[in-house]
């Protein structure tokens, strides 16, 4: 089923060399009603996990500031979103990592099957004394914080409000999710989760690794947020910017308000 969709789009021509900063003349932000189609499209909640409290991991949340932004949208945003996708033609992934919580689910067992032996070998590059050295200070910086993110993490689950159906693909890597859209006919991913310019860029399953599947990428930036740093976290730009380099490079940006709106159009005949 095909519906037409408010799809948010950036244009990053024409620099004009007259302007002291050409790039101001980039045409930026635009919008264009586009089709989606819902059987060839899935929605994938990405490394969304019950992150407990700050009394609980103290240091956890210390070292990763978005934890209660993520609790907000898990909270408030998903309920409806998730809703809407379920109750349409659209397929539900959820891409996972960081423990085995999700090992036993049907979504995940399923997955690993339709997966078999298409997983490359990706072999490690050797280290050395420097390498090490570099990789230990680094290590070395955080440690005050390393236990509670260690036993946060081996208590991770999915948060309540977006606990994967028995009928929900799990995946946790690039052959995994592949091996769901080829089974589905997906050929556009939604990245919703945490975070828009770590995990769901580059981790296991991520835009960048499915793009190269030919797999158009897409966000909702209502259903994400970034990791910040010090001097971006007051107005978010780190999202800002991840939100522009996936308009530019890997797919379309939908406000949520539209997605849920268009998407329910198409309801789910079962």
């Amino acid at each position: 089923m095909i519906v037409n969709i408010k799809t948010d789009y950036y244009e990053q021509f024409d620099a004009d060399y007259s302007l002291e900063v050409p790039a101001e003349a980039y045409g930026g932000w635009k919008s264009a009603e586009l089709p989606l189609d819902l059987d060839r499209t899935a929605l994938v909640i990405m490394h969304a996990w019950d992150t407990g409290t700050g009394a609980e991991y103290p240091g956890w949340h210390r070292a990763v500031e978005y934890l209660p932004r993520a609790r907000e949208i898990c909270q408030k945003v998903f309920p409806p979103l998730v809703e809407a996708v379920r109750n349409s033609p659209m397929q539900l992934f959820h891409v996972v990592g960081g423990g085995d919580y999700y090992k036993n689910y049907p979504g995940y067992k399923e997955t690993v099957s339709l997966a078999e032996n298409n997983n490359d070998c990706e072999e490690k590059i050797v280290s050395d004394p420097v390498y090490k050295k570099l990789t230990e200070f680094k290590t070395n910086i955080k440690k005050h914080n390393q236990d509670d993110i260690m036993r946060g993490f081996s208590n991770a689950d999915f948060p309540s409000q977006v606990k994967p159906l028995d009928s929900e693909g799990i995946a946790e890597n690039r052959f995994q999710l592949y091996a769901l859209c080829r089974q589905h006919g997906i050929n556009h991913l939604i990245y919703t989760g945490f975070a828009i310019n770590w995990c769901l860029l580059l981790s296991p399953g991520g835009m960048a690794e499915m793009t190269k599947y030919g797999i158009i990428c897409s966000t909702i930036p209502q259903a994400v947020t970034a990791v910040e740093n010090k001097e971006t976290a007051r107005e978010q730009l780190c999202k800002q910017i991840a939100l522009w380099r996936i308009a530019c490079a890997f797919g379309y940006v939908y406000q949520i308000d539209d997605f849920i709106n268009s998407i329910k159009k198409g309801k789910r005949l079962c």
